[in-house]
């Protein structure tokens, strides 16, 4: 047999660069990743405003030519749009800046268009930026694609603290929801007999730990804290890319919240119901849920579905659901029969609602 096939391929960032108020530096670090053809750049209207100023005095410092893609939505259509915008226009690297909706889509077309991207977040709402997993609406598959992970990563800390608290509350909630994650591939791997990477699943779970410490304080220290979150979100994505799947970061809380994603769209963030998720499934596996949800709850995380707008019925449907979402994803769900009454009491003695 050819050795290759017995193992798997890790993709990992070439380079990233962190810092405060760095977004001159951009030009530069495109020099450093080896960028010699146009830029193409994703993302919505709102941070081209924001960001296009100081990005274009960077990239003509360092003369480089560079076009902006607009979208509103992260769709497979646009996806094919940008990807044939790419094939079509030569461009040498896609740079996807904004939240989620822009790096994912940044993402999936370089993946198709076979060109490198560079992950540019504004904000810190989950562990997309520097994952090779890419969520899109606009297909029959309620979770993740396959898709390129970051050939770079440049994440300015001033203009991720300046965006809405809730999103980083959000990318808490998806930072914590790695501990069950990480729980859940151990059960795969001693009960269905499911590759187990060691190493990715302690780096992931080390990084939700961040979540535990007192010290993370949004109020009097804020610029610091985005920072260790942002670190930490970028380390749960390349213990992915280690793994060769997205194992280490989403289990049967992610199958939750993609469940959640059918029966109520549009009510709540991804982190969040994750976070939610987690505090739940952490007390199917015994684990020390009130722990997670106390951790939550410093970082302004919601610990009730109510807050996000969904009902306990529509809670109770989505873990129905969830085993269902990724039937070849072993979780702690498949060695559980739960009927509504047990989903209901498990929900109220979690306090989810």
């Amino acid at each position: 047999m050819n050795s290759v096939k017995k193992g798997h391929l890790m993709e990992l960032p070439n380079r990233v660069l962190i810092g405060h108020n760095i977004i001159g530096e951009f030009g530069s670090f495109l020099n450093d990743l080896g960028v010699d053809k146009p830029v193409l750049f994703v993302s919505g209207k709102n941070v081209q405003n924001v960001v296009k100023s100081s990005i274009t005095e960077s990239l003509e410092i360092s003369q480089h030519k560079f076009d902006w893609k607009i979208i509103d939505n992260a769709t497979i259509s646009i996806t094919d749009e940008v990807s044939e915008l790419c094939k079509s226009n030569n461009y040498g690297i896609i740079v996807g800046i904004g939240g989620g909706k822009s790096v994912d889509v940044a993402k999936l077309s370089s993946y198709h268009a076979k060109i490198p991207f560079v992950s540019f977040p504004t904000s810190a709402s989950h562990d997309g930026i520097a994952s090779p997993f890419a969520s899109l609406k606009g297909s029959d598959r309620p979770y993740s694609f396959v898709a390129s992970p970051p050939l770079g990563i440049f994440a300015d800390i001033k203009i991720i603290s300046q965006a809405p608290d809730r999103l980083l509350s959000s990318g808490c909630g998806d930072l914590i929801a790695k501990i069950t994650a990480v729980k859940d591939w151990e059960l795969a791997r001693d009960n269905s007999g499911e590759r187990f990477g060691n190493y990715a699943a302690n780096l992931s779970y080390m990084s939700s730990r961040i979540l535990f410490d007192e010290s993370l304080n949004f109020t009097t220290n804020k610029n610091d804290s985005v920072r260790n979150i942002v670190e930490a979100l970028i380390s749960t994505g390349v213990a992915a890319g280690i793994a060769g799947s997205s194992r280490p970061c989403s289990g049967s809380e992610h199958l939750i919240s993609h469940a959640l994603d059918i029966i109520s769209p549009d009510n709540g963030l991804h982190g969040e119901k994750c976070g939610i998720s987690s505090i739940v499934m952490s007390k199917l596996h015994g684990l020390d849920w009130q722990e997670i949800r106390a951790a939550l709850q410093r970082v302004n995380c919601p610990t009730n579905v109510h807050d996000l707008g969904i009902s306990d019925d529509e809670m109770i449907e989505a873990i129905n659901l969830a085993p269902t979402i990724r039937p070849d994803r072993y979780t702690i769900l498949n060695t559980t029969d739960l009927d509504r009454d047990n989903i209901h009491k498990l929900l109220s003695d979690t306090n989810c609602i």
